[in-house]
């Protein structure tokens, strides 16, 4: 039996957040990279929890709405020292950027650096480090044909369907294929997870977060509060985003634009500036709420957008743990993991590598890249200067 146990006391918490704040000053290219960066990181490296514990921790992100990459990151905290293991390493993670692009909407909203070669260089490691993990994720995950053809699949489906719910529908349509395919796979034994929260407190948090969904707009309008107006415009946003980061654009746009709480100059600019800082597109809420209501907006707006994600995740984990270890339920995870690769794949094609590479020297650097990355085994921080460094010079040819 594999066993994830968490561990205690403030020299755990105080490494949480020293590895989780190094990859929040680190990761850069978007959700997909942040898996890769955190299977390298807390799989590979450290080996804080095994291959599958991560599969069905990244497959449990997938379903819920909200940032996966930060929902991998608190889960990661959690399995490790329990819930404010989780929000340690969401403020590890998430930190670094907001207090850049606060900074940003401060100080620097006036400069355009959105097509600064050093940018275009950081989203090269990008393509160095998703491909990395989807080399090793696939090698576990999609060992026989079966799940080759279901990787396959969601791989079309989400190229050829790019919407927040294609993601979905091709998730469940694999839980479906995987528990008719494998209902009767016998595995070596259970991973078991120990979550200290209970059941009931998951509870409570799950009905937090549809409480304040659908209570918020009523207490808005009751008192008429910019502040809590504000809140509410966020939560929602946060609230029902399947499908990454980018996801929440337009709902944000939606929500801040036609009010007038923001021109659409000024949130086209602030997204440009966000791309240019590591962790969480999430961490784009910082920059429209310091632009809004100053910093102290800028930290409103951050925990609006996130809450709906850390209620799911706590809500979530200690049921997850029990459905993925029921028999009847193994093969519906098998299917799904399977289908994470391809939608991972996807993910890797368009946005990252179309956004990307962009010409054959950007392809040469993003090989560079990958040998620094597999085969010398460079730390990520080397791989991320790298390919700033090369970014610009691309720049300068």
């Amino acid at each position: 039996m594999n066993q994830t146990k968490p561990t205690r006391g403030f020299k755990s918490l105080l490494e949480i957040f020293l590895v989780s704040t190094r990859l929040g000053l680190t990761s850069f290219g978007g959700p997909t990279a942040h898996l890769g960066y955190f299977h390298e990181e807390y799989v590979r490296r450290r080996k804080w929890m095994d291959e599958k514990s991560y599969a069905d921790l990244v497959a449990l992100a997938q379903f819920l709405p909200g940032p996966a990459s930060s929902q991998v990151g608190i889960g990661i905290g959690v399995m490790r020292a329990g819930v404010l293991g989780g929000v340690i390493s969401f403020i590890g993670f998430t930190l670094p950027s907001v207090i850049a692009l606060i900074l940003f909407a401060l100080l620097l909203t006036g400069f355009d650096i959105g097509n600064a070669g050093w940018i275009h260089g950081l989203k090269i490691v990008a393509v160095a480090v998703v491909a990395h993990a989807i080399m090793g994720m696939a090698e576990k995950l999609t060992p026989d044909l079966k799940r080759k053809a279901i990787a396959l699949f969601a791989l079309i489906g989400t190229l050829i369907w790019q919407t927040a719910f294609t993601q979905v529908s091709v998730i469940l349509l694999a839980a479906l294929i995987g528990f008719l395919l494998y209902k009767q796979h016998e595995e070596n034994g259970d991973v078991s997870s120990k979550f200290p929260i209970a059941k009931s407190v998951s509870a409570i948090c799950l009905l937090l977060f549809f409480g304040l969904l659908f209570l918020l707009p009523i207490i808005k309008e009751a008192t008429g509060s910019y502040w809590i107006a504000m809140f509410d415009s966020f939560y929602r946003s946060g609230s029902l985003v399947f499908g990454g980061g980018h996801v929440v654009l337009p709902l944000l746009e939606q929500e801040l634009v036609p009010t007038g709480w923001i021109s659409e100059e000024a949130f086209l600019a602030g997204y440009g500036v966000t791309q240019a800082v590591p962790g969480p597109l999430f961490t784009f809420a910082a920059y429209l709420g310091t632009v809004m209501k100053g910093w102290q907006g800028g930290l409103i707006a951050t925990v609006a957008v996130f809450l709906p994600a850390f209620l799911l995740v706590l809500g979530a984990l200690p049921f997850w743990d029990s459905l993925r270890n029921n028999s009847k339920i193994k093969g519906a995870i098998m299917g799904v993991n399977a289908a994470v690769v391809g939608i991972l794949i996807s993910a890797f094609y368009n946005p990252i590598w179309t956004s990307s590479i962009l010409a054959p020297i950007d392809f040469a650097l993003a090989a560079i890249l990958f040998s620094m990355l597999v085969y010398w085994k460079l730390p990520p921080w080397v791989i991320v200067l790298t390919g700033a460094f090369g970014g610009l010079l691309i720049s300068l040819i």
